[in-house]
């Protein structure tokens, strides 16, 4: 029987090697697995819970331009600080999708109640595999089982433009180079910014 396959439906424990990226959190080291995907690269299904509990995915948002923003909890002020900052940073783009992705129960919008009207929050609760898929599962440290902070664009036939792994962990992601992969993403499309 080929390695991984198991007649019950189980599938045996692979033995290959697993990425690993080194993090910090505040300068002491923690580790997360799984591979960030890079530019080019088609983005990791997923099927993620939003507030209503239904489960959605990347075709949810149809063909549009989208920035996920992983985080490793909205109720640390940090993260829902930095997901209210990409919200105000895009506001020039309001065809485009944010999604912010975390371990956190979804039933209470948290961002909603700090202001937001268009970030939508998706919780990975029920889906361990997408924070290894996305390359952004902390397996180590006091924030093992959460989500590393990353930033991904990506583009209306889900194709990944920009990945950025954020390496310590307290610190706010560049949303720079997000920002200009967002503007060249729409002018290749003829959108324009709305003022």
């Amino acid at each position: 029987m080929p390695e991984g396959d198991r007649r019950d439906g189980f599938a045996e424990p692979s033995h290959a090697a697993v990425a690993m990226t080194r993090l910090t959190l505040h300068g002491v080291a923690l580790y997360a697995e799984g591979t960030l995907p890079t530019p080019g690269q088609e983005a990791p299904r997923f099927s993620l819970a939003n507030a209503a509990l239904q489960d959605v995915g990347l075709d949810h948002f149809g063909r549009c331009l989208k920035l996920l923003h992983t985080v490793p909890s909205l109720e640390l002020p940090s993260c829902a600080a930095s997901a209210l900052q990409c919200e105000e940073q895009l506001r020039a783009w309001p065809d485009l999708a944010l999604l912010v992705v975390s371990a956190d129960l979804p039933f209470r919008r948290r961002l909603g109640a700090a202001g937001s009207r268009r970030a939508v929050e998706l919780s990975c609760f029920r889906s361990p595999s997408f924070a290894r898929a996305y390359g952004v599962d902390i397996v180590s440290g006091p924030l093992k089982g959460l989500l590393a902070p990353a930033l991904l664009v990506i583009d209306e036939r889900n194709r990944v433009l920009h990945a950025q792994l954020v390496r310590e962990i307290s610190a706010a992601p560049d949303l720079a180079p997000a920002l200009a992969a967002v503007r060249g993403a729409a002018a290749r499309h003829g959108a324009t910014p709305v003022a």
